[in-house]
């Protein structure tokens, strides 16, 4: 807790969240085992670059980018080994005399550079980037993807907005559509749903009909009287499972409905459909 602590300050402080917004995420994260970034940017309140920024620009790291489009020779991949720099969201960059240049998500996470120090025998030089650069530099050069597919990997992809009160609901639903690769935004309530939706312009909107502040039918009534964001297609979700219901959502324009409880593999396939008709094949550049 020490170090998730820490790092929720060190984003206060570059005023990249407000003190309210860290403690909400906090009480999120609790039990979930999810790292502080990922619930901050399932949130929407900040994109990994944001965090990268802050923690470089806190602490004096460099940054880094593009590494997947970069070349690297073969032993000083072979400083870190293939696992590892996916699970740790490290990857090695360079060696010069006995210092190690290495790309992190975390450079404060001193267990990760000390373990890499001890079977390295180098001194770590952290440096500060994405998730998904990482990603995207493991997959073209140690699982050998070529360097088109792994930038596409690191520079495209849907974004969705879960809107749902039900946290079990919402975290059900989540969890099922990041197995597929898309990029999360969750909201609470209606209201949080209008801001998130203006704020991010997601491609996709799945939202509950009946919530608290300001429920599905008033966040919908909204969306479509605003026209930068009309064109978001949403897809309903309820707990009344009659053709009744289908049919008065989809007269007030919803695009499609889903009916609770969530059935993943039903509600994968209507989330492709509807990306596949409003946008095509191709994820959007980023």
């Amino acid at each position: 807790m020490q170090k998730r602590k820490r790092f929720g300050e060190i984003l206060v402080e570059a005023k990249v969240v407000s003190e309210e917004v860290l403690n909400r995420a906090l009480e999120r994260q609790r039990g979930t085992g999810r790292r502080l970034g990922q619930v901050l940017e399932h949130m929407g309140v900040v994109t990994e670059k944001d965090i990268a920024a802050a923690l470089a620009r806190q602490f004096g790291f460099k940054t880094v980018a593009n590494i997947a489009r970069a070349n690297f020779p073969a032993e000083v991949l072979a400083l870190v080994e293939a696992d590892a720099a996916m699970s740790k969201l490290v990857f090695p960059l360079k060696q010069e005399g006995n210092s190690l240049y290495l790309a992190m998500v975390n450079p404060l996470d001193i267990e990760v550079i000390d373990n890499l120090s001890f079977k390295s025998r180098l001194r770590i030089i952290p440096c500060v980037t994405t998730p998904t650069e990482i990603q995207a530099a493991v997959n073209r050069h140690y699982y050998h993807k070529d360097a088109e597919q792994a930038g596409q990997e690191a520079d495209n992809w849907w974004t969705i907005l879960v809107v749902d009160d039900q946290e079990l609901v919402r975290s059900a639903v989540v969890a099922a559509l990041k197995r597929e690769g898309y990029l999360l935004l969750e909201a609470e309530n209606g209201a949080d749903g209008v801001k998130l939706t203006v704020q991010q312009k997601p491609h996709l909107i799945i939202s509950d009909t009946v919530m608290p502040r300001m429920d599905g039918y008033e966040m919908f009534r909204a969306l479509q009287s605003n026209v930068q964001t009309r064109h978001i297609p949403v897809i309903a979700l309820s707990s009344k499972s009659s053709a009744e219901e289908e049919a008065k959502l989809l007269d007030m324009g919803y695009y499609d409905f889903v009916a609770k409880p969530i059935n993943p593999i039903r509600l994968i396939a209507r989330v492709k459909h509807v990306l596949k008709r409003n946008y095509g094949d191709t994820p959007p550049p980023r």
